[in-house]
């Protein structure tokens, strides 16, 4: 890496933005390949602080071959994907992924293993098999733990901590009109404010990878981190690239409810229910055989609807999760943390039921990319939870997002090595400009705005929607729209300001998609349309 004459420019060949399972297998992948190109990874906080870091349940790859196959991962994706899947991506992710989690095992990653050094393989919703490769419950920690050091043998990789990339440079950066028309649309790099010293920098880069990762930050009730706030798929949108079929956003049926507003909301792991636990009314009562015949391991679509279901015709604020039947000793042994968060709070799974809600988890929609994972904007690609790759249609089969993640980081990787060499840097590209803004007076303009759009996404556009719901959430956005921009016009750039504005729009993305889809499928379910039409096609905006 280098820098130009001006200061707040550096140069690299290869900007990776996002340090989780993605991002950090694209940049080893690369490095390993091309030991003579710089590579630039950047994060708005730290490489252990990730959405990958967060992911507790494990990661699905055929492994018992005995008992399992590639046939019948590929068939229970599809099917909890609702229609939409891509059956050649879902091919190439399966086939693919097993070979990644062997290379990732060869790299340093500890799962868990029978006493006889067979691994020990989970079972979660939607899978016909135990398939599930884990840590503990915290796999995915475990997995960025690996990551984190595998990226340091490679001396041509260079992370950037604390630094928040803005907006994506284009033509339109370069005094040209872009619109969605607008054919060969090019990415430069992206502007960054640097945290620690407040500056906005310009990294100018031949190719730009978006690993962004999730959008929880939507909704009052996530079990994303605080950071999930969907920059890269808001970026990607506001330089005219491709998003589709953001109207999927996966609730995890099962996250810890708790009284005290602690954020963000706690996972019980489905790799709980598919270690035996019972989903049940809080006095007690079974009720998924009332929804699907796989009762509490269906799909998480299905089983999220069902809970808030019960909820609501009960009157009640949770469901409970039974978990005083099993194996104490091997509950303790796979699920440490769960069992220590339970009793920090009074619970005692094996003396009481665990009380959980739904809670925002995952976004299948996101930059629509190709089977490489090319954008629509040339010289941007994207990987993992800020994509649209085709592998989760509807819905997102349990602990398919990591395996994801690994394949097309090493299938960026792959194609970035072929064709960087015809590239070359553009680098007469002007500086932010910040004349006639002020440091901001009144945080809570920031705070409130957040608050509200938090609200009208958890009411309006959650579990079940409804039009007039759709139309009324939309009507408020565009005031928090408008209110939002034209304080980003007249104040100084804060992290708080850009996340509030790219929730916007990703709120906007996600209410603009439910609109569009006339139909019930998968995550999306509209009262108004309680019945799939033939409308397989995804929602392009």
């Amino acid at each position: 890496m280098s820098d130009t004459g001006n200061k707040n420019n550096i140069l690299t060949d290869v900007l990776i933005i996002g340090a989780g399972v993605a991002g950090l297998s694209a940049a080893i992948k690369l490095a390993m390949l091309r030991s003579d190109i710089t590579i630039t990874v950047l994060t708005k906080t730290n490489t252990s602080e990730t959405n990958t870091s967060w992911a507790q349940g494990g990661i699905a790859s055929v492994w018992d071959f005995s008992v399992d196959g590639y046939a019948q991962h590929i068939a229970d994706t599809i099917d909890a994907g609702d229609g939409l899947c891509d059956p050649e991506v879902v091919e190439i992710v399966v086939k693919e992924g097993h070979e990644r989690v062997e290379e990732l095992i060869q790299w340093g990653a500890r799962f868990d293993k029978e006493e006889d050094g067979a691994y020990n393989l989970g079972k979660e919703g939607g899978h016909s098999q135990n398939r599930i490769l884990h840590y503990k419950d915290i796999t995915g920690w475990e997995i960025q733990r690996t990551l984190n050091e595998k990226v340091k043998q490679y001396p041509n990789v260079r992370i950037l901590e604390h630094y928040f990339a803005l907006d994506i440079i284009s033509q339109h950066h370069l005094g040209h009109n872009v619109t969605r028309l607008t054919p060969n649309i090019q990415c430069y790099g992206t502007y960054v404010l640097n945290k620690e010293t407040q500056e906005i920098d310009t990294i100018l880069a031949k190719i730009t990878v978006m690993c962004t990762g999730g959008t929880g930050q939507i909704y009052k009730t996530t079990t994303n981190p605080v950071i999930a706030t969907g920059d890269g798929i808001a970026m990607v949108y506001r330089a005219k690239g491709r998003i589709a079929n953001m109207e999927f956003v996966q609730f995890h049926p099962t996250a810890l409810y708790q009284t005290n507003g602690e954020k963000p909301d706690f996972l019980i792991s489905e790799a709980v229910r598919g270690f035996g636990a019972i989903l049940k009314t809080p006095h007690g009562e079974k009720f998924m055989y009332k929804y699907d015949d796989r009762l509490s391991l269906a799909p998480r679509d299905i089983v999220a609807r069902a809970i808030d279901n019960e909820m609501k015709v009960l009157g009640v604020d949770h469901m409970s999760l039974d978990c005083r039947h099993l194996d104490q000793e091997g509950f303790l042994e796979h699920f440490p943390n769960i069992y220590r968060k339970c009793k920090s709070i009074g619970i005692d799974p094996f003396m009481d039921m665990i009380p959980v809600v739904p809670a925002c988890h995952y976004a299948c929609g996101g930059i629509l990319v190709d089977k490489i994972g090319r954008s629509a904007i040339h010289n941007l690609m994207a990987a993992g939870e800020c994509t649209c790759s085709g592998l989760h249609g509807a819905n997102r089969l349990a602990s398919n997002s990591l395996l994801e993640g690994l394949v097309f980081g090493h299938r960026v990787a792959l194609s970035i090595a072929a064709y960087i060499d015809d590239l070359v840097i553009i680098d007469h590209i002007p500086d932010w400009d910040a004349e006639g803004t002020t440091d901001p007076k009144e945080m809570v303009l920031i705070t409130q705005s957040l608050k509200e759009l938090k609200d009208l996404m958890s009411y309006y556009v959650g579990i079940v929607r409804t039009n007039i719901r759709l139309k009324r959430a939309s009507d408020r956005l565009y005031l928090l729209y408008e209110e939002t921009e034209r304080l980003y016009g007249t104040t100084k750039i804060s992290p708080q300001l850009c996340e509030l504005r790219n929730l916007i729009t990703i709120a906007y993305l996600v209410t603009k998609g439910a609109t569009m889809r006339r139909e019930s499928r998968g995550l999306h379910f509209n009262t108004d349309y309680p019945d799939h039409y033939d409308y397989k096609e995804i929602t392009l905006l």
